[in-house]
């Protein structure tokens, strides 16, 4: 590596060396460097573009008044090294000027600078020190939807099952959130593994969550649109009988052609006066990210779903040819803006039904990574996104070739010359109607693991971002939607990133199979429940780990041993895992949690509660007893990943209204309803007639 491209590189934010987990030093090979720099708009093929390079980064550097973002927190100005003889302004956003200084009321301004004959402007972002964390300690469920059957369901778990789930847990059991998987609109189409967490669109949700039955205009279709409708209505009924008879796996595509041909009927319902306003407002308040969003859609349904294989003049959002299909595609454009209002409403009144319940955070969404690469949203962000590249992580002791997400990274000199707009609109999306929102990957914030296209992860490097202006913008959005943020932690956390969330009021998430004594130099045992952190979410398990009862019996080592996924012999993994299983058993009887007349899955629970993490979680299929992972990592078409109903323990469905009469839910119930005072005079909104 030459001098100029390691400093090219430094300048730009790319990392040149990297610290793996277990504290080995690597250095990034040189065409990784030049690849990453590519995909940042910097040549540095060769050593005198490299040169050419680094001295137009300087010389633009010196020229610049302002940096691309400056974060007012807490009413602390930060320094600007500006000239003696500059006027500086601040342009409110909601109207008129004020003086730079700590009085900014919280919000998204406009800084204005200003010397003879030169002038600059940057977005300033002025934001709370911290975010409210929780007082008093919370209890809630975590799920993935689609996973939730009710015998109303159409073959996956819907908003309406959410209404319900919240409703009762939140009424019969104190509980106090719901913690959901991605909701993001999915890529349309068939996929090997049909992951929450790749999605089409980060800024809408998907359609396939409607219970299309709970439309208001359903009411009042008539004729052929009435008898389609009814028709589907059966079909999914079928359909769903079967999943919950355990006969198949959830199946997105046949449910999707259902509901959209039933959507599709309903659409055509005139709307009322009042709902017509509703949704004016709606497509009036979403602006151009809705109409990119629909455009995206119905480009889709006639070109395909990779955007990169349409006609090259359709691949521009902004390009004539785009704004001429749009107009040629009205009606479907109209439909998929239809669609994103309805679901909008759906989960509105899901949040609603948690609150009316007593609920004192209600649904907690989930923000994913990033994005599929030919989805609408890197269709309509390709100026902020990095082409060529993956999002990933590098190797460690849980992935010894590392992580290839699949998703394109933010390219940090694109995001912050939008201004961190397109940031801030995914998250003031996900923060809507909910609580809180868990930031998946939240060190992602800080920096990323970008991977080459076509070469494997170990050979990615780390692409630093601005954390400054990146959290400002997160912190700013959870403030005005007056809910809490929480950031999934797990894994390699560089030095100082949690110190940095934590003084914002960002919690963690404390998982127990990670949990341990000692660090990079090994684990020395349980870490004792008076040693967890308290601003935190913390639960035994996630979607990507074991289930409870699985990792008690060791079925999880069977299972990867049936797939050919283990790196060490059977009866080594075998071995290891009972260790890990006994080890924490006899933290338990330390503890005197253990006999436990309800099992060892109500006695972990119980040291959950002996730690003093604020929010505490309950996988559901742990109160089920199901010891089927919902994912297994590492694989695609030979785990049925993503498509799991919540089963009993020997793999059976359990509908929705079968989970009160279940012994274990009512156990678990019982474990957290200490944790406030007030469980027991909660205070409910009186049920509604239609709720």
């Amino acid at each position: 590596m030459t001098d100029v491209l390691g400093e090219l590189a430094r300048v730009h934010g790319v990392s040149t060396v990297y610290t793996t987990d277990r504290g080995q030093r690597v250095t990034v090979s040189p065409d990784t460097l030049v690849a990453v720099l590519a995909a940042c708009g910097v040549d540095a093929a060769t050593d005198a573009s490299a040169r050419t390079a680094l001295q137009t980064h300087r010389e633009r550097t010196a020229a610049r008044l302002l940096p691309p973002c400056v974060v007012v927190r807490g009413g602390v100005v930060p320094r600007l090294d500006l000239p003696p003889n500059a006027t500086v302004e601040v342009e409110l956003e909601e109207g008129g000027t004020a003086a730079l200084s700590g009085s900014l009321p919280v919000g998204r301004h406009t800084l204005h600078v200003n010397t003879p004959g030169r002038s600059e402007c940057a977005p300033l972002l002025a934001v709370p020190a911290r975010l409210p964390v929780p007082a008093e300690r919370h209890w809630g469920f975590l799920v993935q939807l689609y996973s939730v059957l009710s015998r109303r369901s159409w073959g996956m778990g819907d908003l309406g099952d959410l209404a319900e789930l919240a409703s009762w847990s939140g009424r019969a059991l104190g509980a106090d959130f719901v913690q959901l998987g991605p909701l993001h609109a999915a890529v349309p189409g068939p996929l090997p593994d049909p992951s929450p967490y790749r999605p089409s669109s980060r800024r809408y949700l998907d359609p396939l969550h409607l219970r299309v039955e709970a439309i208001l205009e359903y009411a009042y279709l008539r004729g052929e649109g009435r008898r389609t409708a009814e028709r589907c209505v059966v079909q999914a009924g079928i359909l769903n009988e079967g999943m919950l008879r355990g006969d198949l796996l959830i199946d997105r595509e046949t449910v999707r052609s259902l509901k959209h041909e039933a959507l599709r009927a309903v659409h055509q319902v005139p709307l009322s006066p009042r709902r017509a306003a509703a949704f004016a407002h709606f497509v009036a308040r979403e602006g151009q990210d809705l109409t990119d969003f629909a455009t995206w859609c119905a480009l889709a349904g006639v070109h395909g779903r990779a955007w990169r294989s349409w006609p090259a003049a359709l691949r521009d959002p902004r390009s004539p040819a785009v704004a001429r299909a749009r107009r040629e595609l009205a009606p479907e454009v109209d439909y998929h803006r239809w669609l994103a209002w309805v679901t909008d409403g759906h989960l509105a009144a899901a949040q609603a039904a948690a609150t009316d319940a007593g609920m004192e955070i209600g649904l907690i969404q989930d923000l994913a990574v990033g994005v599929a690469p030919e989805g609408a949203d890197s269709w309509a962000l390709q100026d902020c996104l990095a082409a060529g590249m993956s999002v990933g992580a590098p190797p460690d002791d849980f992935n010894p070739r590392g992580q290839d997400w699949g998703q394109p990274p933010w390219r940090p000199d694109g995001l912050a010359a939008a201004g961190y707009a397109p940031l801030a609109g995914l998250l003031r999306a996900g923060l809507r109607h909910a609580g809180a929102l868990r930031i998946d990957h939240v060190m992602g914030l800080f920096r990323l693991w970008w991977v080459p296209e076509g070469r494997p992860p170990s050979e990615g490097t780390y692409v630093g971002y601005d954390a400054e202006a990146m959290l400002g913008v997160l912190t700013l959005e959870a403030y005005r939607a007056g809910a809490g943020v929480i950031g999934e932690d797990l894994g390699t956390v560089e030095a100082g990133v949690r110190t940095a969330l934590d003084e914002r009021g960002i919690l963690g998430t404390s998982v127990q199979r990670f949990e341990y004594l000692g660090g990079s130099e090994g684990r020395h045992g349980p870490l004792p429940p008076d040693r967890w952190r308290r601003d935190c979410l913390a639960t035994l398990t996630t979607h990507d780990l074991p289930t409870t009862a699985a990792w008690l019996s060791g079925e999880h080592v069977d299972l990867r041993a049936r797939l050919g996924l283990l790196t060490r012999p059977e009866a080594a993994e075998k071995t290891e895992a009972a260790a890990e299983r006994d080890g924490w058993l006899a933290e338990l009887e330390r503890l005197g949690l253990l006999p436990d007349p309800d099992g060892d899955v109500v006695a972990l629970h119980r040291f959950l509660c002996r730690t003093p993490a604020c929010l505490l979680g309950v996988w559901l299929p742990d109160a089920t007893g199901d010891r089927r992972p919902q994912n297994l990592p590492g694989t695609s078409t030979a785990h049925p990943n993503w498509r799991l109903p919540v089963s009993d323990a020997r793999g059976r469905p359990v509908p929705l209204e079968d989970l009160p009469a279940l012994p274990l839910v009512a156990a678990l119930a019982e474990v957290f309803a200490g944790l406030r005072a007030n469980v027991r005079t909660r205070k409910e909104k009186d049920v509604r007639p239609d709720s």
